[in-house]
């Protein structure tokens, strides 16, 4: 059976999917094979397994680091806010409704036995699982049925490290508050601390480390610098979705929507100097891109009224109206549509809505949920984007709600899952573009064949050379992230803590 080991933070966003990721690539290099497991994430990011089964983003990546093939049992319950006060539930990969916080409150312990065969299906399968913890252990009010923190590490009877992020502020309050907060054998669970994102010369941390352990009687294991390695964020807490405002040569607009999902699609064009991604909140921080991108959304109609009332959509069809293109995913692609419909109260409390018009096509919102992967080729493209036409492209959807064109038109993308049938997805209309396809970006040289005919229409001639995949480079970047945490790290401790010997 696998050992185990789970990664718990002082707080969201305090690096726990990162730290999680780098010990798994560094076990993947030690020869062992290595899993990921939470039993619970609440993101608007997912993915979808070769079986058709959705699970947290985050969790694909680990895998990846991992070497290990993604799959539902390694996130079984994800939940995706619709509202302020109301998730999409999804157990062991499938829809099981919409509920309200305290619905979900209620109901999450008769899911313990879910989560449990998942973790038992990994332990039988894996050398050694890393679970990932959410939030803080240290919430009082929701300890009394934790599934994900301390309720978790005592049912999979799992030793813990506790990362602080220094980053913010108050790593010493941070760590202190947490561990006191806590019960006796909840304390006794923690067998190391980590202070990470640290800047600086750490000579001067020094003293407080020293303290920090004698007063919560826990060493510190490592203290981890603020990392420059370039992977997905979990959520929508990652700082590049703050924007920098800085253009580059050729700039992409992504319109940072609410509800905004999968904002990881367009992660591989970070990996090109010459092209800028600005996340955009806002009609004054839009600018003047040589590309807009309407992302997905878990809430389509009501993110489409936000971009009415921000100016933004009149902006977009101007930005259209001068041949330059718009491209919508997902939600975005929906948005474009003539109308949207929503008879049972699906994905809203609207039952109809007009759309932005600039694709011949209708939205009717159900209650059944596509999930799958596919392959297949870019279709016959109209404007800008022409020169993608009939490169191979791969994706996967994941959307409620079925989109028609108005009468047979140029489509986006022709496509298929493996062994089915080929089907026409997405619209095409001049310089407007709308798919379904999550992750079409990821493709062999789609990424930089797009930077090459943004820059061309600027009269900049840009050549990529000997270009690398964005799958060899995710992988360059898991490997950089676990020589660094093999430099700040006590992996030797860690795996004594785990029982494994190296």
């Amino acid at each position: 059976m696998a050992r185990t080991l789970m990664i718990q933070g002082t707080m969201s966003n305090a690096g726990k999917s990162l730290i999680t990721a780098g010990l798994l690539r560094i076990m993947k290099e030690d020869g062992f094979s290595a899993a990921p497991f939470k039993s619970q994430n609440m993101a608007l990011n997912s993915y979808i397994t070769r079986e058709g089964l959705e699970m947290g983003r985050a969790q694909a990546v680990q895998a990846e680091a991992a070497g290990a093939e993604p799959e539902a049992d390694m996130n079984p319950i994800l939940l995706k806010p619709t509202t302020d006060t109301g998730s999409q539930v999804i157990v062991h990969g499938i829809h099981r409704g919409n509920m309200t916080a305290t619905q979900y409150f209620a109901y999450k312990k008769s899911l313990i036995p879910q989560i449990m065969e998942s973790f038992h299906r990994l332990e039988r399968q894996y050398d050694l699982i890393v679970i990932e913890g959410a939030g803080s252990p240290a919430e009082i009010n929701l300890k009394q049925d934790d599934i994900v923190n301390m309720g978790l590490a005592r049912m999979t009877d799992s030793p813990v490290l506790l990362v602080g992020d220094i980053d913010r502020g108050g790593v010493f309050a941070q760590l202190y508050g947490t561990v006191m907060l806590l019960e006796e054998e909840e304390r006794q669970r923690i067998k190391g601390l980590i202070i990470n994102k640290f800047r600086g010369d750490k000579t001067i941390l020094d003293p407080g480390v020293a303290m920090i352990e004698e007063l919560c009687s826990i060493p510190v294991l490592g203290v981890t610098p603020y990392l420059d390695v370039d992977l997905e964020d979990e959520d929508s807490l990652g700082d590049h979705l703050l924007g920098s405002g800085q253009t580059g040569l050729a700039d992409i607009a992504v319109i940072r929507l609410p509800r905004i999902s999968n904002f990881t699609d367009f992660q591989p064009f970070l990996a090109i100097p010459e092209i800028s991604v600005r996340y955009v909140g806002s009609l004054r921080e839009l600018g003047k891109p040589d590309m807009i991108i309407l992302p997905g959304t878990k809430s389509t109609m009501d993110d489409l009224l936000w971009l009415r009332r921000e100016g933004l959509e009149a902006a977009i069809v101007r930005h259209a109206s001068r041949g330059l293109p718009v491209l919508g995913i997902c939600g975005g692609y929906q948005m474009m549509g003539m109308t949207l419909r929503d008879p049972l109260g699906a994905e809203s409390s609207r039952e109809f809505l007009r759309g932005m018009e600039l694709l011949p096509v209708d939205t009717v919102f159900g209650e059944d949920k596509m999930r799958t992967r596919v392959k297949g080729t870019f279709g016959q493209l109209e404007g800008l984007l022409s020169p993608l036409s009939g490169k191979q492209v791969e994706g996967y959807e994941i959307h409620m709600g079925t989109t028609k064109p108005r009468k047979p038109g140029r489509y986006m993308a022709e496509v298929a899952e493996d062994r089915g049938d080929p089907k026409a997805d997405g619209s095409c209309l001049g310089c407007c573009y709308g798919t379904y396809l999550h992750g079409l970006f990821d493709g062999e040289g789609v990424a930089s064949l797009t930077a090459e005919i943004l820059l061309k229409a600027k009269g900049i001639h840009y050549s990529p050379g000997e270009t690398v995949s964005y799958r060899e480079y995710k992988d360059s970047q898991y490997s950089r992230l676990a020589k660094e945490l093999r430099k700040h790290l006590d992996m030797d401790r860690i795996y004594e803590i785990m029982g494994v010997k190296r």
